[in-house]
This record gives structure tokens, C-alpha cells and sequence, in this order.
């Protein structure tokens, strides 16, 4: 396993820090789940195919593992949490949307350079991110901003910014102390 390999048990760290992973029964049941094929998933799996996409235009390139890390962090983050489910599922209906009028296509289908433009187009990456807002912020809301702190607060993650112990993981109030010339 690659330094810069996300993993599920990456994906469970990040949902902890949202609360979203209660216990270890959660933590469990959510490894055990084999990814893409769980009975009446939460999210569908085009749903799903759409947040992976979207984190290979987020993610740095040399990341791997992103299918499952997402998958399950995406899938926990919304278990049980009706409203988000629904506002997740909504602004990645409405990036569809826009990627098929825009470009015919939907947004996976779309290369990553498409992705990304059309992300640009859209103003994305300048939108304040207001799960009540405009299409925009919304999607940065419930998908952009949501998959970036999934991965940065991952031990993984956390590693490529140099905080691999974010606070509320053991060591993770040492990691903000520490000087530069550490």
C-alpha cells in the first residue's frame, strides 16, 4: 500500500470527524460492506460514479484508491441523515444536468479536463458554499467542499498537507504545535 493510497479505514478516520461514523459497530458494518453492490444503498451507484469522478479532479494525481475511500465515506456521510442525502443527491443531479446541457454528456463521462472546465464554467470554485444557495454553492456545499475534507482529514490525506493528526485524532493537537523547522 502506496503512501498516497486512500483506503476504506481512511474513509471511516474522515467520517469520525464528522460524527457520521457512531461507534465501532458503524466503522465495522461500513468495512464489511462490499463497495458498489449494498442492498438499497443510501446513494446510487451513478450517484457514487459522479462523487469519484469528481474527486479525480479534485484529488492530487498521484492519489489512488479513490473508488473505495469515496464510496465509503460518501456512503456513511449520508446513512441515516435524510436532509443531506437528499441535498447531496440534488446538487449532483443539477452537476449532471449542467454537464449534459453544457456538454452532452454526463459529468463522468466527461475527461477530466472537461470536468474540471466545466466546474470552472460554473463558478464552483469561487462559490461560497450554502446548502440553501444557488447551483454553485450548493454543489460546493454538498459535493466539493465535502470530498475535500473527507480526504484532508483522512490519515492519508492529512499526510499530503502535513497534518497526518488532524485534531480529534490521537496526537492531532501536537501536529497544529509544532514550528516550521520541525
Amino acid at each position: 500500500m502506496g503512501e498516497r493510497e486512500l483506503t476504506r479505514r481512511d474513509a471511516l478516520a474522515a467520517l469520525a470527524t464528522v460524527g457520521a461514523a457512531a461507534g465501532a459497530g458503524a466503522g465495522t458494518a461500513l468495512l464489511d460492506r462490499a463497495p458498489w453492490n449494498a442492498e438499497e444503498p443510501p446513494l446510487g451507484d451513478a450517484d457514487v460514479e459522479t462523487l469519484v469522478a469528481l474527486a479525480g479532479v479534485l484529488y492530487p494525481s498521484d492519489v489512488t484508491g479513490i473508488p473505495a475511500f469515496v464510496q465509503t465515506y460518501s456512503v456513511g456521510r449520508v446513512e441515516n441523515r435524510e436532509a443531506y442525502r437528499r441535498g447531496m443527491s440534488d446538487a449532483l443531479a443539477t452537476l449532471d444536468d449542467y454537464a449534459t446541457t453544457w456538454e452532452d454528456a454526463e459529468f463522468a463521462a466527461l475527461s477530466p479536463g472537461g470536468r474540471d472546465d466545466l466546474l470552472h464554467d460554473m463558478a464552483v470554485h469561487t462559490a461560497d458554499p450554502d446548502p440553501e444557495g444557488t447551483d454553485a454553492e450548493r454543489i460546493r456545499h454538498f459535493l466539493v467542499d465535502d470530498l475535500l475534507y473527507a480526504l484532508y482529514t483522512s490519515p492519508t490525506g492529512g499526510k499530503l498537507v502535513g497534518t497526518e493528526n488532524p485534531p480529534g485524532h490521537p496526537g492531532g493537537l501536537d501536529s497544529y504545535q509544532r514550528g516550521p523547522e520541525s
